[in-house]
């Protein structure tokens, strides 16, 4: 290749499950086609961009029903041997070789959620009973504890 070279490759990358919050989350499809474009840049450099479409499976952080996410994934990387800053030094391309798993592993994990819900508005579970809020009616209630600090108090007999 040539300076401003560019090539497209189609593969399939086999992403690893997702540890979150110390829940289990499953990749679908278990192999992700991916599209990989390689250019090349001037002396023995590349610029790579990796773009795919994933689904994230495993439980709500708030009620703990089915939930999943569809990620849509575009990463860039640059790979410029000799560069004196490191920005341009790709750590997934090591002896010439791009490792495109790791990549795609962890460009995935970057384009998640902070939290995987059921649904936008999911109400959890009481923390009082555990029921599952989405499901409960609204006059779902408790009594209110007494308040700890006047515990003393209610032991006096007048």
């Amino acid at each position: 290749m040539s300076s401003g070279e560019a090539r497209h490759l189609d593969l399939e990358v086999s992403l690893a499950p997702f540890e979150l919050g110390g829940e289990h989350y499953e990749v679908a499809p278990p192999l992700v086609p991916v599209r990989l474009d390689v250019t090349r840049t001037t002396g023995e450099g590349y610029s790579l961009r990796l773009r795919f479409e994933a689904e994230l499976r495993g439980p709500c952080v708030r009620c703990l029903e089915p939930a999943g996410h569809h990620a849509t994934v575009d990463a860039r990387e640059v790979e410029q041997p000799g560069a004196q800053d490191e920005e341009l030094d790709s750590p997934y391309v090591l002896e010439g070789v791009l490792d495109v798993g790791a990549w795609a592993n962890d460009a995935l994990a970057l384009a998640l959620p902070a939290k995987i819900l059921c649904r936008p508005d999911c109400a959890g579970l009481c923390p009082t009973c555990g029921e599952n809020l989405n499901e409960a009616g609204p006059d779902h209630a408790h009594e209110a504890e007494p308040d700890p600090r006047w515990a003393k108090l209610r032991e006096l007999e007048l």
